[in-house]
């Protein structure tokens, strides 16, 4: 029993390392993405139109519906004229957590 209560007790904790971070994501979406996609997601206007491109805000049904490997590649390969940004796994997982914020 303590053997099972063990193991237990040790997978509940290796699972919530596996957990993506959203305040931690909002804060390196601040640093790296806002420039370009607004603080909101709602994407800048000014740059949208610099890049004569349209930036689907990151709340629409369109972005959410992507799964967070998608969203994470998006990110870190970039997407038509968005160059890649250079995340790690963690930072790029944390983001995309609070993407989902965004809804």
């Amino acid at each position: 029993m303590k053997l099972f209560l063990t193991a237990s007790i040790l997978a509940l904790a290796m699972a919530g390392c596996a957990f993506a971070d959203a305040a931690a994501g909002k804060t390196v979406y601040m640093a790296k993405c806002k420039g370009c996609h607004a603080a909101d997601g709602a994407g800048n206007p000014t740059i949208a139109k610099m890049l004569a491109v349209t930036l689907k805000p990151l709340g629409s049904k369109a972005v959410q519906a992507k799964s967070d490997a998608d969203l994470k590649k998006d990110s870190t390969a970039g997407v038509g004229k968005m160059k890649p940004v250079k995340l790690t796994d963690t930072e790029a997982s944390d983001v995309v957590a609070f993407i989902r914020t965004l809804k």
